[in-house]
């Protein structure tokens, strides 16, 4: 089981020979600990930036157009193009501006984060990063290193419920976001992305 230090340190090794930016793509289901193990990254890699996926989130209001509000989080619900936009721009050495996404507010925030070429790592995260199948498999082109986070369905569960319940969420609408939206895509994450260079246990980190 690796350390955080020692996952900061198989980065450096790994950027020693890479020129450029270094993007690493951190991945795993919903509540899985991409966030925390991101920050806690970035406290260890010196002139490091995350960039969010769910910064990419469509509005509730478009969401609500198509139909697809009930599954927000899932695929079909995010700015993929657009993600792969800033992405395509950050490996250009562009600087670039981004979106992130409010958990509390249950928005994106645009213009909310810069990231240049003096941020040497950034560190990407999100759920879908690693999937197999197209459009998404698209993105494969941008990772200098990939990290998946492993975590048992039924612990995803109760983070997920607890999740929702600091929504302000009755425990059974709690019970039923978790069921019937995160951990199909929870399952979507763990049965069909690709092989990452790392996989972590963060039930143990």
């Amino acid at each position: 089981m690796a350390t955080i230090l020692e996952i900061a340190e198989m980065i450096r090794a790994r950027k020693a020979s890479h020129k450029g930016q270094f993007v690493v793509a951190l991945a795993g289901p919903p509540a899985s600990g991409k966030s925390t193990l991101a920050n806690d990254l970035l406290m260890e890699l010196k002139g490091s930036k995350i960039l969010a996926m769910d910064g990419f989130h469509l509005d509730n209001g478009i969401l609500t157009d198509r139909g697809i509000l009930e599954r927000k989080g899932s695929p079909e619900s995010f700015d993929l193009a657009g993600f792969s936009n800033l992405l395509e721009r950050i490996r250009g050495g562009e600087e670039v501006i981004a979106p992130i996404f409010d958990r509390n507010l249950d928005l994106s925030r645009a213009g909310a984060i810069s990231i240049g070429p003096e941020h040497e790592v950034v560190i990407v995260e999100g759920n879908y990063l690693l999937l197999k199948d197209a459009p998404w498999s698209d993105l494969h082109r941008f990772w200098d290193m990939t990290i998946s986070l492993n975590v048992p369905l039924d612990v995803l569960k109760e983070r997920l419920v607890h999740r929702w319940l600091g929504q302000n969420l009755g425990v059974e609408r709690a019970h039923a976001k978790a069921q019937e939206n995160d951990l199909p895509n929870a399952e979507l994450v763990v049965n069909g992305s690709i092989e990452a260079d790392l996989v972590v246990d963060t039930v143990e980190i």
